[in-house]
Formats: C-alpha cells, structure tokens, sequence
C-alpha cells in the first residue's frame, strides 16, 4: 500500500498548481499533466459523472458583454478549473476531467452555445484566480470559488451554486481529533493562504508552530496519509471527496467549524468567477443557474458527481446583484 501511496503522490511533489478556497493574487499557472491525474489514488482513479448531455444553445446573444463577444468571436470558451479535487474538479489517469464544478462549467458553456468539446481548460492556482479573470486569460472560473465581499473588488460572482462549511479531514484510525476544539498540539495542513487555514491562525486553535501549508490539498492530503501532518482542513465537500476516493485511509470528522458569535457554521458560497464590469455575462449565467435548479438539471449533476461523496444536496437560493 504505501508503495502504491508513494508513486500516486510523486507527481503531487512537483506540481506548482495551488489549490485553496481563498488565496492571494499571483501568476496564473498553466495547464500541466501531473501524475496520473494528480490528486491521490491509493484506492483508485476513476472519473465520476452524472451522464448529462450539455447540447449547444442556438443563436444565443449577450448584448453589452465583451466577454461573450470574445467567445463567440473565438468559436471556444476558456475555463479556470482544479484538476485534484475528486467528485469536484478532477482529472483521471487517462486525461478525461470530470466532477460537480467540471459539469457545471460545461452547462454553462452549453448555454452561451459552445460545445463542451470546444471548452479549454486551464488550470490555475487559487491565489492567482483574480489574476486570471481580470487578464482575461478564462473567460470564466468555476472551482470551488467562495464568494467574498474582498474578491468582489477585483471580480464578480454568479450564484452560489452550492454552499459548503469548514471541517477537518484526518487518519481513519485517529480519535483523538473531534473537531476544531480538539486541534491543540495538533499539525494542521490546508493550501497557502486560504481561508481555512486563516481562520486556524486567528482563532489560535493550534500553535502558529504547528501550522503547515502547501500549494495544493494533495500535497497536505499525503501528509496527512505519511504521519506528518495530523488532519487537512478546508472546505467540507472537498474533503469528503479524498475521502471518498481513500476510504480505508481517511475520514472526515463532521463538525463543520461554527462561527461563536452565531454558533452556525461559516458558509464557504461556490460561485462562479466573472469580469468585474461584465453585468450582463453575470445576469446571464445566473439565469442559467436557475433554470438548472428549477428543471432538474442541477440535481442531476450534483446526485452523480459531489454526491457520490457521501453526503445530500441542494441547491441553494442565487444571490443575484
């Protein structure tokens, strides 16, 4: 087992993809191969879809979009993506990507009329997301974005088409971490400058000693699997993908971390990353969100991508501005 864990994470130790739930301005990264499909796979690497047929929209026009126009000019959409998320944004050993985000971003490409054989993905680093927007070097981003009042500066949002919360991913056999309360004297992993890992810092929950950060999930998912790191946070529907994908391995602990001044959990809004100024690219896509919702289409994706992760689904009320 641990030889096949070595060769599964040896590509992980050279990608220079950073994957968090919020980061910091940077230079996108470029869509590179990794590993069979970069993410961990001790217990397989396997795609998974809900079987839904994204067909072209005809004679679609987004009047005052520049974004649209560039697209429709191009004959192709550009999309930021993750590719080591399972269940999220993934891609398996033979190249193909799937996951809840992957079969979002492909409806949305349906319906400005592309083809989501026509889609370019391009895999960019969390804390260059902005970056990549504002470039214009992808049209659109959809990968486990959370919409906040800081990144509607520099972008914008449609949606949220699903709300996650923070919890804490560790060893099947660990009993001695029961949620954020239990972290003292504990190693934390998440993804450099995200918001998970913020959250640990300001709230003390583990000295500053203890806290371990990579680029990418993965790296700290191996960690986590070697001993040398004792539980991952970040949001909980990525993690109940890798432990999914490692069930004799790993396990999320369920207790989302809660906000003490409202006792609930903090919400982690997915959205999908816009042009600041493009109002009516974001009007569009959230119609067609909402038409997804009200149709049936929505939950179809979710049950046969980010519900395979082991936990039900639905989708949340768009907050449209």
């Amino acid at each position: 087992m641990r030889i096949m864990r070595i060769a599964a994470f040896a590509a992980v130790a050279t990608l220079s993809l950073g994957l968090a739930a919020c980061g910091k301005e940077g230079t996108p990264t470029p869509e590179t191969p990794a590993g069979p499909s970069g993410a961990p796979a001790a217990q397989g690497d396997a795609c998974t879809s809900s079987g839904t047929s994204f067909t072209p929209a005809t004679g679609v026009d987004i009047a005052g979009s520049p974004t649209f126009a560039k697209i429709k000019t191009a004959g192709k959409v550009v999309i930021g993506v993750k590719f080591d998320q399972p269940n999220l944004g993934y891609k398996d050993a033979s190249g193909k990507r799937c996951g809840f985000d992957i079969e979002i971003a492909q409806l949305i490409a349906s319906k400005l009329g592309i083809d989501p054989a026509k889609i370019e993905y391009k895999e960019v680093a969390s804390a260059n997301r902005e970056t990549a927007i504002k470039g214009g070097e992808v049209d659109y981003y959809v990968g486990t974005y959370s919409i906040t009042d800081k990144r509607k500066a520099d972008v914008s949002f449609a949606g949220p088409y699903f709300i996650a919360a923070q919890d804490l991913l560790v060893r099947k056999d660990d009993t001695s971490i029961t949620g954020s309360a239990s972290l003292k004297g504990k190693k934390v992993c998440s993804a450099t400058g995200s918001t998970p890992i913020q959250r640990v810092r300001d709230q003390k929950l583990t000295e500053d000693s203890n806290i371990v950060e990579f680029k990418t999930y993965s790296e700290c998912v191996s960690q986590l699997i070697d001993k040398k790191v004792d539980a991952v946070t970040t949001d909980d529907a990525i993690l109940k993908g890798y432990a999914a994908q490692n069930p004799s391995l790993l396990k999320v602990v369920g207790k989302p971390f809660t906000d003490p001044t409202t006792g609930k959990p903090y919400p982690e809004k997915y959205g999908i990353g816009l042009a600041h100024d493009d109002k009516a690219l974001r009007d569009f896509v959230n119609s067609a969100l909402e038409k997804a919702e009200s149709d049936g289409t929505w939950q179809k994706i979710y049950d046969g991508t980010l519900g395979k992760s082991g936990s039900a689904g639905t989708a949340p009320a768009l907050e449209k501005y």
